[in-house]
């Protein structure tokens, strides 16, 4: 017999083996603290196994008999296994593609490839043409790594970050780059839900659970079908009937979708207007910041079928830690274990020229010139645009980079005086018209694990209108927010919850701004000038704005490389001719 129990501050016995794979303390009789938000629907009920005693009770007149009688193990996360991803086509394509790098012909005179920039889109760049026996050398203008996804320490140790980083089970070559770096461990897997706050009904939740047992994607039909608090069925048979040519019609017909907006693509398919304001709202915000009169349907969908025909594809995991030390830096070690080099502080100036419109080197600001045989910009493409040479922009594939544009987001982190109770162990979509998605951290995370203080991690979109405002106004339309949420524990004065400290991370140029008829303007990674490519979330690539877009693009990019290695080297041998004649 076992129990399913969800309660604050729960005492009982257990032993630890039925606890999370860390975090716990132990005290000598073995007993349990959980504690959880204050009703059953607030994350997943906890399933423990009784005692005999218990077994020959009434279980919950003996639980509440005996609660708080028992010394407590305080456990600081309780997470999900990691999903069974290895075997879903998707994965598979993606290790497929890793193997080559390491099983490609080891060359004769490995290549010195320089890129700029050391964001996701960089680092996995310099990572496979290591893996394929080159020698990059990877330059961040920055004393930070990660590009987008860059944390800083303040002066208590406490980390800020550039933005909330969810990591879906749909992201075959994030997951991948992990397995790779042995590094799986480090993604804290949460429930298989997707969780909206409800603003006509402050401090509530409405919930998409996705049921383990099914496959996709009946999982996901399920979960929409059981959610009667968002839609009503008529709404659900609508979208449906909408839905039905994405589904039928797979990849090509995402791909047309790119000249319509989230907004028009609805109103088109005869979806009303409402399912757009209760669901498309809030996810078109988590995945580009802007509004679904933005934002091109081709990223729902993409997205969407992503959710649909995998079966873990929504299910999300917290990184366990600050991204630069928990993901970047076993990047960096692993392209050093191989001969590559990592220089931070170098940021570049201007793309020196030959004589034949070709890459000579790159010039930093600290003066250095640094010279190789293949280059690479993995900047996010508005830094690119600023330093294209005047020989390139006539050239349609720079011309069509000025469509491409980064879109501005916030990302506030708030340290309150107190535990707030009225939240999950998970991501959640806060539908409020300035606020995108926020979780406490203090419970998501075990870097950032605190049992006696919340820190609410938000991200603050659209944000056009507020990125030249000051931090104590981004502070003070975010807590007015909050107290929609937290209608019993925050107010916007301060009469509740008090904020002990806060940090706000404005990014004018984030990820592209994916609006329609984008799509024909991102480039390949192999450009027009021989020895020239690029990587970033902006290329090529099937995956849009996103980290694993940004994987992808730099496996991409080291593909083109290692396909025109001898091309490269040939090129250089060349050069180098001709420096000696002269």
């Amino acid at each position: 017999m076992a129990a399913c129990i969800s309660a604050v501050n729960l005492n009982y016995q257990i032993a630890p083996r039925n606890v999370s794979k860390f975090g716990y303390s132990t005290s000598s009789d073995q007993t349990a603290s959980f504690s959880f938000a204050a009703s059953e629907s607030m994350g997943p009920s906890l399933r423990l196994a009784l005692t005999r005693a218990a077994k020959n009770t009434n279980s919950s007149r003996f639980l509440r008999k005996k609660l708080g009688s028992i010394l407590p193990l305080r456990v600081f996360c309780i997470d999900y296994p990691r999903p069974e991803l290895e075997n879903t086509a998707n994965f598979l394509e993606a290790a497929f593609l890793s193997s080559t790098f390491r099983e490609s012909p080891r060359p004769a005179k490995p290549l010195k490839v320089v890129i700029a920039g050391a964001g996701l889109a960089g680092l996995s760049t310099a990572k496979y043409l290591a893996d394929a026996g080159h020698k990059p050398v990877l330059l961040e203008a920055r004393d930070v790594l990660g590009g987008k996804v860059a944390a800083w320490q303040d002066e208590d140790g406490d980390w800020y970050e550039t933005g909330l980083h969810i990591f879906f089970g749909a992201y075959p070559n994030v997951q991948n780059l992990f397995g790779e770096l042995g590094i799986n461990d480090r993604l804290q897997w949460k429930e298989h839900s997707m969780i909206f706050a409800m603003p006509s009904k402050p401090g509530e939740f409405s919930r998409f659970d996705f049921p383990e047992a099914l496959p996709a994607p009946l999982n996901g039909i399920l979960a929409i079908l059981r959610n009667n608090e968002m839609l009503t069925w008529p709404e659900k048979v609508k979208f449906a009937i909408g839905l039905l040519p994405a589904m039928l019609g797979g990849q090509p017909y995402v791909e047309a979708q790119d000249g319509l907006s989230v907004q028009e693509w609805m109103r088109k398919q005869g979806v009303p207007d409402r399912v757009t304001d209760e669901v498309f709202i809030a996810m078109s915000k988590a995945l580009n910041f802007i509004n679904p009169d933005e934002l091109s349907m081709q990223c729902i969908l993409i997205a969407l079928n992503r959710f649909l025909q995998e079966k873990h594809g929504s299910k999300m995991a917290f990184l366990d830690g600050n991204p630069p030390e928990r993901l970047c830096m076993p990047i960096v070690d692993h392209i050093q274990s191989l001969g590559g080099e990592v220089l931070l502080n170098s940021r570049i100036q201007k793309i020196d020229l030959n004589d034949d419109g070709t890459v000579k080197n790159f010039l930093l600001n600290n003066g250095k010139v640094i010279e190789g045989d293949a280059y690479v910009f993995a900047t996010p493409v508005d830094i690119l645009k600023l330093l294209v040479p005047n020989n390139w922009k006539q050239i349609p594939y720079f011309q069509r980079l000025e469509k491409l544009v980064g879109v501005p987001v916030i990302n506030v982190h708030i340290w309150f005086d107190r535990k707030l109770k009225n939240t999950y162990d998970h991501l959640l979509f806060s539908r409020s018209p300035l606020l995108s998605v926020y979780a406490d951290m203090s419970v998501t995370c075990k870097e950032y694990y605190n049992p006696n203080q919340s820190m609410l991690e938000l991200v603050f979109a659209p944000a056009e209108e507020w990125v030249s405002r000051s931090d104590e106004d981004i502070i003070a339309a975010t807590m007015s927010e909050l107290a929609k949420l937290f209608p019993d524990e925050i107010s916007a004065d301060q009469s509740k919850a008090k904020i002990v400290k806060y940090h706000v991370v404005k990014t004018p140029r984030s990820v592209y701004k994916t609006v329609p008829n984008c799509e024909p303007c991102r480039p390949v990674q192999r450009s027009p000038i021989e020895g020239f490519y690029l990587a970033g979330d902006y290329t090529k690539q099937k995956y849009l704005a996103s980290m694993e877009g940004a994987v992808l693009s730099g496996k991409l990019c080291a593909q083109a490389i290692v396909q025109d290695s001898e091309l490269l080297a040939a090129r250089s041998l060349k050069v180098v001719a001709q420096a000696s004649v002269i």
